[in-house]
Formats: C-alpha cells, structure tokens, sequence
C-alpha cells in the first residue's frame, strides 16, 4: 500500500466512525439533551441527507480547487463538524455539527475515489479504491463497535471529540503524503456536471448501488433482533455476529476491487450481486440455526461490501467516457445514492410493525433488479 493510499483509508477510518457510531448511541443523545428518540435518530438521518443531498452540489462547486488542498480543507471541515456536535449545548447545535460531518463525507468519497485511481496504474484502480474503502470497512469492525463502549461508558460525547483528534492527525497525514499535484479533469459549469444523471450508464450503477449496497443495510438495521427473536442467541454473540459481518465486510471490499480488476465491472458486478441474491433468499431458511445463519452473514456482508469498489471503480471509469468534466460528481452520486437510500429507507422501516418482512422483501428485490439491469447492459468493460 502506498503511503497516499494509505492517508486516504485513514481518513475513510475517521469517517466511517463518525457516521455509523451515532447508531448506538441515540437513546443516550435523547436522555442527555432531553429530545425523544425520532429526534434523536434524526442526527442519523440529518447526517445522510447533507450526504446525500449537500455533498453534489459543494463536490461541483469545488472541482477546480487542487485536490490535496480540497481533501485537506474537508478533513478540516469534518474536524470542526466533530469538535461542534462534542462541545455541543443544545440539540440543534449537535444537529448543525452532524450535517457539517455528512456534507465533508460526501464531498470526501466524491473526490477520494478518483484521487485514489489516479494514484495507481489503470488496471489497479479498482483495487486502490478497495484500499481507501478499507478504512470504511475496518470502521464498522473496529471503530464503531469501540466507539459506541466509549459512548455508553464515558458519553456520547467521548467518541465525536476522539475522531475530531483522529481528524487533526489525518489532515496532517493528508498534506504530507499525497502528492502536491494530483491530475483532475477541469470541470464543467454547474449544470454540465448534474447532467451526469441523464447518462444511462452511469443510471444503471447508481440504481445497484441504491438497491444492492444501500438495500442491504435495510434488512442489517433489524439484525439484532432477528439474531435475539429469530435465532436466539445471546446479546453476546450479536456482538460477535456484528464483528464477523464486519470482518466478511472486508474481505469483500478487498477481494471486490481484485475482482473488479481482473473480469471488469460487468462480470464482477452478476458476481458479486448473484451471491447477494442467494445470501438474502436462503436468509429465512438459516435464520433459525446458528450455523447457517452465521455462514450466510458472512456470504452476504462479503458480497454487499464487494460492490463498492467495483461499482465505484465502474462510475469513474464510466464517467471518465460519458462525462470526462464532472467525474468527481459523477463518483460522488454513487456513495450518496447507497448511503442515502440505506439510512433514509431503515428510518421508516423501523416504525413499520413488519418491519423484517418488509425490509428482507424490498432488499432481495432490489437485488434481483440489479441482476437484471446488469444482465441487459452492454458488455463493454466500463458498465
């Protein structure tokens, strides 16, 4: 791993903390400030719709700024986001701090992934985006689990102001090891650059990402319960059940990018999105017995974490053919279509009292729609 790549899976470490350890820690954040639980879960949502919706327009706005000076600015903006919600007073304080973060995430992966490209020789661009995508992956293995003990131990406060210190260091690691000239299209004016989402082809990816990435957290918001009501596992084997899905998690982000590398995105992605399909089918079948259910965890975390890269890896590519002036709007759209849709779509499943049937229902057939949008597209190695 190269030093540079390096820096950029550090800060993708950072990231990825700051936005799942939330999760574990609203009731906390709803006692200590006196707001209820849907306001509390709303520093979650809050979070993925700056992503989603604030990060294109801030990523087209700055295309033409350098980019070790652009990554290094939002590792800075993710810092004070951190400090403002650790330090906050009030509840809307804590709000405006969680919306800082999620624009700085955003714009981050936006820009990140064609750094970490360019960075590598053409046909290992799919790996070094994998690299940088570790540091998200180990996040939910390490990270957040840490982070969410240090919340419920010392207060939530704890672990927003330990990543705005891990944020100080990366900004420095950041200016220090990436070089001082990183190569990027000159953009497009502004309307030019949300033309992206006209492309068909970078529509087809954006829709896998939406249904197949993002549709998989849906169905992994309910997987305590299932693993507590369904299976019937103790409180400490969901937590070994959490940690095993985040170590399959990178597993498959590294073996998505070798992958994605040596068949090309087309084939890596009927791959990837073929075992998701079976791993959420088979999931009423293993649920009952600890085992299976453990065995198809470990099948369907490997498989949802492999398309990231190679669906990433694809935009870029594709964006790079179809729209060589907006390619970080164009990799961006991609995050914020999955993480958008994963959080937004778990929020209102959450209130539904067929919450787990409904969620396994529109997951697996998100799935079998991405299956189809890639068996009908082209072969050409971009898509």
């Amino acid at each position: 791993m190269s030093p540079a790549l390096f820096a950029l899976a550090v800060a993708a470490f950072a990231i990825g903390t700051t936005a799942f350890v939330m999760i574990g820690l609203v009731p906390d954040v709803a006692r200590d400030l006196t707001v209820t639980i849907p306001q509390a879960g709303l520093l979650v949502t809050g979070y993925a719709l700056a992503a989603t919706v604030g990060a294109p327009t801030v990523t087209a706005l700055t295309g033409r700024l350098p980019r070790r000076g652009l990554v290094v600015g939002l590792m800075s903006l993710f810092t004070l986001g951190n400090l403002l919600g650790g330090a906050a007073p009030t509840y809307e304080v804590l709000l405006a701090g969680r919306i800082v973060t999620g624009v700085a995430h955003g714009v981050f992966f936006a820009v990140g992934a064609p750094i970490a490209m360019s960075l590598a020789d053409r046909k290992r661009g799919a790996r070094a985006v994998a690299t940088m995508f570790a540091g998200l992956t180990l996040a939910m293995v390490i990270g957040v689990p840490f982070g969410t003990i240090v919340g419920q131990s010392l207060g939530w406060r704890a672990p927003l102001l330990a990543v705005a210190v891990l944020g100080c260091l990366t900004a420095a690691l950041l200016r220090l090891l990436l070089p001082r000239e990183i190569p990027h299209a000159p953009p497009a004016g502004l309307r030019s650059q949300f033309a992206v989402l006209a492309k068909p082809r970078l529509l087809a990816l954006y829709f896998i990402a939406m249904t197949g990435f993002g549709g998989s957290f849906v169905v992994f918001t309910f997987l305590a319960p299932l693993l507590t009501e369904v299976t019937h596992v103790s409180p400490a084997a969901v937590s070994l059940a959490f940690m095993a899905f985040g170590a399959a998690a990178v597993v498959g982000n590294f073996g998505g990018g070798r992958l994605s590398d040596a068949l090309g995105t087309r084939r890596s992605l009927m791959a990837a999105l073929v075992g998701l399909v079976l791993a959420l089918a088979t999931l009423p079948f293993s649920a009952p017995h600890v085992l299976t259910m453990f065995a198809n965890l470990l099948l369907w975390s490997a498989c949802c974490f492999c398309l990231g890269p190679i669906v990433q890896s694809g935009v870029v590519a594709a964006a790079e053919e179809v729209a060589p002036d907006a390619v970080a709007t164009a990799s961006g759209e991609s995050g914020h279509c999955a993480y958008g849709n994963a959080d937004l779509h778990s929020r209102r499943f959450a209130v539904a009292p067929f919450a787990k049937r409904m969620a396994f229902q529109e997951t697996l057939c998100a799935a079998f729609s991405s299956v189809g949008i890639t068996l009908r597209r082209s072969t050409s190695s971009a898509v």
